[in-house]
């Protein structure tokens, strides 16, 4: 969220001249288990209550999993908690998290048959694409690299994502999640396997950059970012 999100916008003021900035407020989680995720999600209206002091516009939930793990519709009840925490902060700011901007994209895409690379555990994964699955889609492939350590995960090389998506069955899939959270590094490849595979590929850190913009009343562009940011023809748009 600290690395990915600021590259995407100052992309997007390379080509506007819009002008973003950035403010974060963090919950403590050292190993990606259910019970730090829990922990997590239980400290997140604190964080965004710093947050609403600044006062910013959109407050993005970072962890995908997190909430995730909660089940089909937990990222709308969490969206929905943090809302009522900020209710009397300065400018009200929308609430997305990257849990309801991932389904949101997909959806915008038209896609239903998925596949999803994630660096969880195998049993966090499963959750992950239970989830999805109960949001309507279905997954083909899952990629669970097993990684726990939270600072181990934001130090995966994304160069190693091209050949993991390669070894993917992905001849009857609508899109691929390149990274199924915002702390796997992705972003510097996602385009070029996107190019390469001929397939939709979008990340959380993506899928988040789209709903921030949507919430900010932007149109959801970003250059060089994949499916989810890509322009849209209006023919292709109408027959979404």
């Amino acid at each position: 969220m600290e690395t990915e999100l600021p590259e995407l916008f100052r992309r997007r003021t390379a080509t506007t001249g819009e002008v973003f900035t950035w403010h974060s407020a963090r919950a403590s989680m050292a190993n990606v288990t259910p019970e730090e995720l829990e922990r997590m999600v239980a400290a997140s209206d604190v964080a965004a209550r710093s947050l609403a002091d600044s006062p910013v516009e959109v407050i993005a939930y970072a962890c995908l999993v997190a909430v995730m793990c909660r089940g089909a519709g937990a990222a709308a009840d969490v969206e929905r908690r943090l809302s009522a925490a900020v209710s009397d902060a300065p400018n009200s700011p929308a609430i997305v998290s990257s849990a309801g901007a991932l389904v949101d994209a997909l959806r915008a895409l038209g896609a239903r048959r998925v596949a999803l690379v994630t660096p969880y555990l195998r049993p966090l994964a499963e959750q992950v694409a239970e989830t999805v699955v109960g949001e309507g889609f279905e997954v083909s492939e899952l990629v669970a690299l097993e990684v726990s350590d939270n600072v181990a995960v934001g130090r995966l090389d994304p160069e190693g994502l091209p050949e993991i998506a390669r070894s993917l069955d992905l001849g009857s899939v609508d899109a691929l999640v390149l990274s199924a959270c915002v702390q796997m590094p992705s972003l510097p490849v996602v385009q070029q396997v996107e190019d390469e595979l001929g397939v939709p590929v979008l990340t959380a850190a993506t899928a988040t950059a789209r709903s921030i913009l949507l919430a900010l009343g932007l149109d959801p562009v970003v250059r060089g970012a994949g499916a989810a940011l890509a322009a849209r023809s209006p023919a292709a748009a109408s027959a979404r």
